[in-house]
Order: structure tokens, then C-alpha cells, then sequence
């Protein structure tokens, strides 16, 4: 199955420390699934501290996948949805 690309999105206070934390939760979880047998890839993770925002991108077979990883790693997400990226470069 072709892993696919969800964005977990969390609402809460995220300072530098904090995201930093949820990076490393997620990295770990997300390793842990795989050597289980479910393929899931951490890719980015993107903070609002303004908005009390955070963005976490993991690639995956499912939206169930990425749920679980996000629940092992306490990542509080209040949603999970399917995303679509672009990775062409300006001028290239």
C-alpha cells in the first residue's frame, strides 16, 4: 500500500521546548509502529505559538495508522486528516 501523507493537528500552548519534545515523542512512536509491522514515517512538525497551534506531518497507510502513533506518542490531537503536498521548489 503507498503511504499517504496526514497531518495531526494539535490545539495547545507549543513553545520551542514543547515542540521539541513532541518531535522527539513522535520520531520515537512512529519507529516503534514500523518495527511492529504498520509503516509510519514522521516528516515535520510546525508551530503557531500565537495561535496555540501545532502541525505534525507523518506519511502512513492510514488515517487509523497516524491516529495510533499520535495516541502512543500523547500527541493530544484534535484532528487527523488526509493531506496532499507539493514538493517542487520555486525555479526548479
Amino acid at each position: 500500500m503507498t503511504a499517504r501523507s496526514f497531518v495531526v493537528e494539535v490545539y495547545a500552548p507549543c513553545n520551542r521546548k514543547d515542540l521539541d519534545d513532541l518531535v522527539a515523542r513522535a520520531r520515537s512512536a512512529a519507529r516503534a509502529m514500523t518495527l511492529e509491522g504498520t509503516s509510519v514515517r514522521y516528516r515535520r512538525s510546525i508551530a503557531i505559538p500565537e495561535d496555540d497551534t501545532c502541525f505534525h506531518v507523518f506519511e502512513g497507510p492510514s488515517a487509523e495508522a497516524v491516529d495510533e502513533v499520535s495516541r502512543r506518542a500523547a500527541l493530544a490531537a484534535d484532528r487527523i486528516v488526509e493531506a496532499l503536498e507539493s514538493r517542487k521548489e520555486e525555479g526548479r
